[in-house]
């Protein structure tokens, strides 16, 4: 389990308030949060009663703010925790995360605000009858102004958090194609440099090894249509990061002939799994070029992957002489 940090309880939070169900950190934090959600939206529900029902008949008593904080909050958790479980669910049913953000953007409105209304319309009689000891509608019924003063409460509590949530998503959205493009800025500047040496590689070696140019040449068309591929995908499988990092390296192995050596080990699950495009390729080229190729026996590259919880782990590494 990842060291619980201030890294980590912030990264949770991002995630928490998000819109792609991508959560981060273990499970039980993210629950942590629905539970002080809860107990900050309990306050301000008993902050309101008071002001508005109940001013002048126990205003002051400190028993009487507990008292209805704890029933606020039995009525704020029922509909948080169901809230969150659906989500939950829901998300499985659907096929992750991956697929919420393939999808458009009304569809994804439609599923983030209309999943948190139906955890209202169910956990708020549920709640309230653990709370109070009675259903809301029946409390409510005795208390018409109750019910259109709470009403309006919640109506205005409901837009908050929806306008709220969609600004940090929006804010996010906006971190994360910021970092994209700075990945893409590197790919870039890693593209010409690895082009450019490769086919200086095969016009020397026509003339005098023929089919060991056709060979790399040959690894090197693959690596292209791999690569280019990928550039036009916001995600793909580890698969194909593992199908551009093999023709790489048989690329790079034409050149160093038996002073390179590589293995892969991933499984079938894990080469399902997703990530951004190009994210491999670079850490192996770093162990090729900084890692192998200064050993004058040369080296091993490996590359493994596997799952941890909800996370995808890869590592890159070498045996060679480089720093």
């Amino acid at each position: 389990m990842p060291a619980l940090d201030t890294a980590l309880l912030r990264a949770s939070w991002r995630s928490w308030i998000s819109s792609d169900m991508e959560r981060v950190g273990p499970n039980w934090l993210q629950w942590l949060w629905t539970l002080v959600f809860a107990l900050g939206l309990a306050a301000v529900f008993t902050i309101a009663g008071f002001l508005v029902f109940y001013r002048g008949t126990g205003f002051g008593r400190p028993g009487a703010w507990l008292e209805w904080y704890a029933r606020n909050f039995v009525v704020c958790l029922t509909i948080a925790a169901l809230i969150h479980a659906m989500f939950d669910l829901l998300c499985r049913l659907v096929g992750g995360p991956p697929a919420i953000r393939r999808w458009p953007d009304w569809k994804r409105s439609l599923f983030f605000g209309g999943v948190p209304l139906l955890g209202v319309v169910i956990g708020w009689p549920l709640g309230a009858m653990i709370g109070f000891g009675q259903p809301t509608f029946a409390f409510f019924i005795d208390n018409p102004r109750t019910l259109a003063v709470s009403v309006t409460i919640a109506l205005g509590i409901s837009l908050a958090l929806h306008f709220y949530f969609a600004a940090r998503a929006g804010e996010l959205k906006a971190e994360k194609r910021a970092t994209e493009a700075q990945l893409r800025l590197l790919q870039a500047q890693i593209e010409p440099h690895f082009l450019f040496n490769t086919l200086a590689n095969v016009a020397a070696l026509i003339d005098h090894e023929p089919a060991k140019a056709k060979s790399t040449l040959g690894a090197f068309t693959d690596y292209l249509r791999a690569s280019l591929g990928q550039l036009r995908r916001d995600e793909v499988t580890l698969a194909d990061e593992l199908a551009l990092a093999d023709a790489y390296l048989r690329v790079q192995g034409a050149r160093m002939e038996d002073r390179l050596r590589y293995t892969v080990d991933a499984d079938g699950e894990v080469r399902r799994a997703l990530l951004l495009p190009l994210l491999l390729q670079p850490l192996v080229e770093n162990a090729v070029l900084h890692g192998v190729a200064p050993a004058l026996d040369g080296g091993q590259v490996r590359i493994a992957a596997r799952i941890e919880g909800q996370e995808l782990v890869v590592e890159v590494q070498d045996d060679g002489a480089g720093p």
